[in-house]
């Protein structure tokens, strides 16, 4: 069907005009700084991705582009779209670039000077701080928060000095953003001056916000005391900071209960922190009620417990899953109010509570009354949750419901049932698996399998009679379980079955069965049926059981037309050590059918054959991402030199699911060189924080490998490094921690100091003292400090 309408391109679609503008940037840049004119005449084109290679080309030209980039900045400036050009090239550009721009800070002009100090701070310039401290005091407030945006880009101590020294300015227009850019720098040494502001009302509100982003233990006495003192909105301010210090804190030392345990402490009959908390609810938005909700788990006792209770009705998601959570951490301190909250509360407040009921049996009635709810998820619940209090005495309830209509809450029970157990079951089991009722004949049979009762093998036999085959399946299934000669005649004789679906039931459950020549020819006929299933659990039998002698007659099958039965195939010869078998894995390797190429992948991982390995490395760089993830997961079943490069690259996988299990395979290597590749995944911003938990697992060889690199950190890695070492929480672990505040690079020792005062030994402060008084970085000596409390 056509249409006259207009179709409109993607807005990313280049258009013909535009790609052959880039074409034409991109030969300007071969030719290097003698294009220079042309491409500053392009930082003005109208069309975004030509201004973006024109960007990239000068930034590749370098030194010499870098004065005309300042002669846009300070003589073309009747164009917002060229400047910012000019910023981004500057920024981007390789050589020396600093000089010139710096020289701009002194120009007459103050939105060149904030274009210089955008450059600088972009840049990250160290060399430009004492520059950028002299424009925070400038005349003009735009220069001055300019350069304390720099700053905060920059980090370092110096440039906290200067940030530091605007909070004394007077001028609000640039205290407020330098209280925000130094709660984002994180800097410990920042925390004191922020907290003297909290006594300033017009400063308090951004100050704790500020406390919270610097994620510093030192501060969470004093926003303990806002929650006792402060009013509403400063409270529910207070309650964000000090989740965002305690998430800091397990994300660097693992499991951090600072915050919990001040709050706990700092609670009392004068100053109830439960009940104020609960108290500030109503105004709260839905992120402060989280915050909210996590603090009163924290607090514990029945205020807290009450308002965890309100805030579980909420309508937002996030906010009634956190209320969940606390109220679970609360424990024994909760259970009377849930109970009751279940005793009176809806199908949608049921939902909700019952899995927070504790594992005591004084819960049990409350939980029976929800098995008879109208609504069946809450009948399913109310099923898991008797199974994990464990108390036998609600197994005739649960019997009950396997004649339930919503098979989930059959499914719950059955399951609730077989964890449960009792002396009772058996009976129970057996009188409903005669039951007049299908559901619950079949559920019955279930049971009776799952425990292999053997009074149980004539209810299933007489099942296998029934006309019903759902209950033939479930009788089926259970036959292999009891130990009975009767059990595997049956299996025998539904194996001819005249129903497909009975013949592929019995197929798949020979193969639990133990091997013997009749189930083995049984089996080996069961190949060559006229319904495709029945081949494929005959195939896939034969592999479990190890009948080697079936390799030739299943390898037969490769060819056949139904896919399941290829799949089969391929999984049946990969239990098989036979030659044969591994050649024709090695051919389904490279099938064109992309399901029995990653079985035939899967199964040479399991038989980790080196002459395989090429194979499998190919089939990492497979076009379909699925493949690729199969092909790496066997590659790391390897022991061999190829394998720690193949998981190295899959990290960069443009497949999310492929690079975060080269990560996890990564993580679980021995030796130094994968730690090494580790930490060089550190500056994916995608995988930092799985990388940080894999770098924490304690295998052999990270240790060592952790302190290597923390010898040459930056500020950006070391603190990674350390919430690595922090995380392991093993003696060894700490020791590497006081070898790296000795030890490591500066960025390293300064990222060690807070670890270290973690630790809360003598012999952790004695090191933090020597270090306050020798180390010969002052930054150092200052962290050392501030971790001591000093």
């Amino acid at each position: 069907m056509t249409t006259n309408s207009t179709v409109r391109q993607h807005p990313l679609t280049l258009s013909a005009d535009d790609r052959a503008r880039v074409e034409e940037v991109e030969q300007l840049a071969r030719r290097g700084a003698s294009s220079l004119p042309a491409l500053v005449a392009g930082l003005d084109a109208p069309s975004w991705a030509v201004r973006r290679a024109v960007v990239s080309a000068l930034a590749r030209v370098g030194t010499p582009a870098v004065q005309p980039l300042c002669d846009v900045l300070t003589q073309r400036r009747d164009n917002e779209a060229r400047i910012a050009a000019a910023v981004d090239a500057l920024v981007a550009a390789s050589g020396d670039v600093e000089g010139p721009v710096e020289a701009l800070g002194d120009d007459a002009n103050p939105a060149i000077v904030c274009d210089a100090a955008q450059v600088l701070g972009r840049r990250r310039s160290r060399q430009s701080v004492p520059l950028l401290a002299r424009l925070t005091v400038h005349s003009d407030d735009n220069v001055a928060v300019a350069a304390i945006e720099a700053l905060g880009r920059i980090g370092g101590g110096a440039a906290v000095d200067a940030l530091l020294a605007s909070l004394g300015s007077g001028n609000f227009f640039r205290i407020f953003p330098a209280i925000d850019v130094l709660g984002r720098s994180g800097d410990p040494t920042v925390v004191p001056a922020l907290m003297a502001l909290l006594a300033d009302p017009f400063y308090a509100l951004e100050a704790c916000r500020a406390l919270g982003r610097t994620g510093q233990e030192a501060a969470v006495p004093a926003l303990v005391g806002l929650l006792q003192r402060g009013n509403d909105a400063l409270v529910r301010v207070a309650a964000v900071a000090l989740v965002e210090i305690h998430d800091a804190q397990v994300a660097r030392f693992g499991g951090a209960r600072t915050v919990p345990s001040v709050l706990r402490s700092a609670s009392t009959e004068v100053h109830p922190i439960g009940r104020r908390l609960a108290q500030v609810i109503a105004g709260a938005d839905a992120g402060e009620k989280t915050s909210l909700a996590r603090l009163l788990g924290w607090v514990g006792g029945a205020d807290a417990a009450a308002g965890l209770l309100k805030l579980l009705d909420s309508q937002d998601l996030g906010v009634s899953r956190a209320a969940a959570a606390a109220l679970g951490e609360l424990g024994a301190e909760a259970d009377a109010q849930i109970l009751q909250a279940l005793r009176e509360g809806d199908s949608t407040r049921r939902r909700v509570l019952l899995p927070l009921v504790g594992k005591r049996s004084a819960a049990v009635p409350d939980v029976l009354l929800c098995l008879e709810d109208r609504d069946a998820m809450v009948r399913a619940l109310a099923a898991e949750t008797l199974s994990r209090i464990g108390d036998t005495s609600a197994v005739t309830a649960l019997f009950a419901r396997l004649a339930d209509e919503d098979p989930r809450v059959v499914q719950a029970a059955v399951g609730a049932i077989q964890s449960l157990g009792s002396e009772t079951t058996e009976a129970l089991a057996l009188e409903a698996a005669r039951s007049a009722d299908t559901r619950q004949r079949r559920a019955a049979l279930r049971i009776v399998a799952y425990f292999g009762y053997p009074r149980g093998l004539d209810a299933l036999l007489l099942a296998m009679r029934d006309p019903d085959e759902r209950l033939r399946d479930a009788a089926i299934y259970g036959l292999p379980f009891i130990d009975d000669p009767r059990a595997v005649d049956a299996l025998l004789s539904a194996a001819s079955h005249e129903s497909e679906r009975t013949r592929a039931t019995a197929m798949r459950a020979l193969g639990q069965t133990d091997k013997q020549a009749r189930i083995t020819s049984t089996l080996l006929g069961g190949l060559n049926d006229r319904d495709p299933w029945v081949r494929y659990y005959a195939c896939q039998s034969l592999g479990k059981l190890n009948e080697e002698a079936a390799a030739d007659a299943i390898v037969a099958l490769a060819n056949d037309d139904a896919g399941q039965v290829r799949v089969a195939v391929v999984d049946a010869l990969a239990h098989l050590h036979t030659e044969s078998a591994m050649a024709a894995l090695r051919r389904a390797a490279s099938s064109t059918d992309v399901d029995v190429r990653r079985a035939a992948l899967l199964g040479l991982g399991v038989a980790r054959r080196p002459d395989a390995l090429p194979v499998l490395l190919e089939a990492v760089h497979s076009d379909d991402p699925a493949t690729r993830l199969v092909a790496l997961s066997a590659v790391a079943e390897y022991d061999a030199p190829e394998t720690l490069p193949a998981l190295l690259r899959a990290a960069g996988d443009r497949d999310d699911s492929v690079r975060s299990a080269a990560v996890g395979f990564l993580a679980t290597r021995t030796g130094q060189h994968a730690t090494q590749s580790l930490v060089s995944l550190l500056g994916d911003v995608m995988l930092r924080e799985q990388v940080v938990g894999a770098l924490a697992l304690p295998v052999d060889g990270r240790l060592a490998g952790l302190l290597a690199a923390l010898e040459v950190a930056d500020d950006a890695t070391a603190p990674l490094l350390v919430a690595a070492l922090a995380r392991m929480r093993r003696a060894d672990a700490r020791a590497a921690l006081m070898q790296a505040l000795a030890g490591a690079s500066p960025a390293g020792r300064r990222a060690s100091a807070p670890a270290v005062a973690a630790l809360g030994t003598v012999e952790a402060r004695e090191a933090l003292d020597r270090a306050a008084h020798r180390d010969e970085d002052p930054d150092v000596r200052r962290a050392c400090l501030l971790a001591l409390g000093r």
